[in-house]
């Protein structure tokens, strides 16, 4: 784009701007929603608080699917790539 043109674009720099940062926030939390090891130690973390008895059956069989779901959804995600 030329000079014309980034002038004519100056007015919404800001809404650019602020467009590119939500981008970039989304990028990055789906990359460590997304990341297997974050799951694994959320699953560990998990464990331990059962063992600790923070955490009754029903929640921890709760919080654990939820985990294991994620953890598969990741694996088709990588083996569609």
């Amino acid at each position: 784009m030329g000079l014309l043109g980034e002038l004519l674009l100056l007015p919404t720099a800001p809404v650019r701007g602020t467009a590119w940062v939500l981008r970039q926030v989304v990028e990055e939390a789906e990359r460590q929603y997304y990341d297997p090891s974050v799951v694994q130690a959320e699953l560990a973390r998990l464990a331990e608080r059962f063992e600790a008895g923070e955490i009754d059956d029903d929640e921890f069989d709760r919080r654990e699917d939820e985990l294991l779901d994620r953890l598969e959804t990741i694996q088709n995600r990588r083996q569609t790539r």
